[in-house]
């Protein structure tokens, strides 16, 4: 008797690691596999990927959980690919891959993004395309190419993102989903489309930018080359594609007024739900992956991808405890406020809100009695006050942030947990299950595929784990410490933009 197909894969194209994760639906996680990533700065605000190795983890991971099934491969109704975004990945004609990925996180178009600003009416595109005129944007990646790698620009026959391009390679169509369009500057808001007047902003043909796909809708089934590459059925359903920061608030339940998602990924994201747009230039807008709402958000250049980058400077050799963890022991010996020291967590430049790629990571209040637990506190701590920031914007822009939730493989670190209550002076509900992006595309093949029907009904996957309490006793050098950290940034400003 044949298996029935109850089961479907969500599969994370994430900036520090590659993760997949099979469900059977309604509510029990199989197995889940993950490969690291690694993201490459060559220069000062640069971030880059290989998408080969996004591939070559795909096909890994993708064998490792089909072979874990209990009812093998003939048991899979369907799959949908998470990732980040907007990353900037280009195909030739021949659908070779002409340069490594310019990440979202990536901070060099500076002066295209001042060039834009010149040639178009900034509220005007705000209110148009729900995202404003910064380094988000694929149209200033796209200038910078032109300017600088010209030979590679003029070759140019697909742009997309990173979980399209895992799409494409399993099903053979070029497409980019919903969001990526979105925030790629691409999209008008008021009908939904991909316009010719925005492409063209970038300075490539609008044929160059593939159709868009709804988030839930199949896009395409697993072709038989990626079949044999992957150990999927042939013919097997994909589904669109999910933001990762959006499938996150989905497998957290951000669907109302109030709730606030932290995501603790490789960069730092905070999404919230609305009934309606409200385009601000401080913020990013999505769609929320239950239709009919938006999901106004903010992204930290680098967390996650700060903190490996540091545990790698701090800790050398091999250890029997993953870095983190030691670093972690040394940080929570170490006084709330790290003694004075302060971080500005911004190593790849800075995204939302301040917007300027020019930002630096700075440390600011070391001395000769500093050791490697107040360095790695005052990261932990300067990532913290940068979603204090975000949830002051979102309080401004009229969202009254009350209920915070988080997900992702940071909250693995209960110091670190216990530091971003604090620094909010709120609970923070951690989520049981940290890879919150997988399970998030994971649901939305379960509502393709008919398997599920509602979309709440993702909250039997998504189960809470502990509430960490803020600590009264170090609210008041916190709020200092926030004050600090605000005040630093506009003093540093000027020095930051210096040649």
């Amino acid at each position: 008797m044949p298996a029935l197909k109850t089961t479907v894969i969500g599969l994370d194209i994430g900036t520090t690691s590659t993760i997949s994760i099979a469900v059977r639906i309604p509510d029990q996680i199989l197995h889940m596999a993950s490969r690291p990533v690694t993201l490459a700065s060559p220069r000062p605000s640069w971030a880059e990927e290989d998408p080969a190795q996004w591939w070559s983890n795909t096909r890994e991971i993708l064998r490792e959980t089909i072979a874990a099934l209990p009812d093998g491969p003939q048991s899979l109704a369907g799959l949908c690919v998470t990732g980040m975004l907007p990353a900037v990945v280009l195909l030739d004609a021949d659908g070779k891959v002409l340069r490594p990925s310019i990440q979202q996180s990536d901070g060099r178009c500076g002066e295209e993004v001042e060039g834009l600003k010149r040639e178009i009416d900034e509220a005007a595109f705000l209110q148009r395309t729900g995202n404003g005129v910064n380094q988000q944007l694929v149209a200033a990646k796209l200038r910078w190419i032109a300017k600088h790698e010209p030979d590679i620009f003029s070759r140019i026959a697909t742009v997309f993102g990173s979980y399209d391009y895992i799409n494409w390679r399993l099903t053979g169509r070029r497409a980019v989903e919903q969001n990526w369009a979105l925030e790629a500057g691409f999209t008008d808001v008021a009908s939904g489309k991909i316009a010719d007047d925005l492409v063209a902003l970038a300075g490539i043909p609008r044929s160059a930018v593939p159709d868009r796909t709804v988030t839930h809708e199949q896009m395409g089934t697993v072709t038989a080359e990626a079949a044999r590459e992957t150990g999927l059925p042939e013919g097997l359903p994909v589904f669109g594609g999910a933001a990762d920061h959006i499938a996150s608030a989905l497998a957290a339940g951000i669907a109302s007024n109030g709730d606030v998602l932290l995501k603790f990924g490789g960069a730092g994201d905070i999404v919230v739900a609305a009934d309606k747009a409200m385009p601000d230039a401080r913020l990013y807008l999505d769609y929320h992956l239950v239709p009919g709402l938006f999901a106004p958000n903010g992204c930290m250049a680098s967390s996650g991808s700060a903190l490996n980058w540091m545990a790698g400077l701090l800790v050398e050799g091999d250890t029997e405890e993953r870095p983190h963890v030691v670093l972690d022991r040394l940080a929570g010996a170490i006084a709330a406020g790290s003694d004075g020291v302060l971080c500005l967590p911004y190593f790849l430049g800075e995204k939302t809100p301040i917007h300027d790629p020019l930002a630096r990571g700075t440390y600011i209040g070391l001395s000769l009695g500093n050791t490697k637990g107040h360095i790695w506190r005052a990261l932990l701590e300067g990532v913290a006050y940068g979603f204090r920031h975000h949830i002051d914007v979102l309080a401004d822009m009229g969202h009254a942030p009350r209920r915070f939730f988080a997900s992702d493989g940071g909250t693995k670190s209960r110091v670190w947990m216990q530091i971003m209550a604090d620094v909010i002076g709120a609970p923070v509900q951690l989520l049981d299950n940290p890879y919150g992006s997988s399970v998030g595309a994971a649901w939305v093949a379960a509502m393709g595929t008919g398997l599920a029907t509602e979309w709440s009904g993702i909250s039997s996957l998504a189960t809470q784990g502990a509430l960490i309490q803020p600590n009264p006793a170090n609210r008041e050098v916190y709020d200092n410490g926030y004050a600090r950290y605000r005040a630093a940034y506009v003093a540093l400003k000027p020095v930051f933009a210096m040649p």
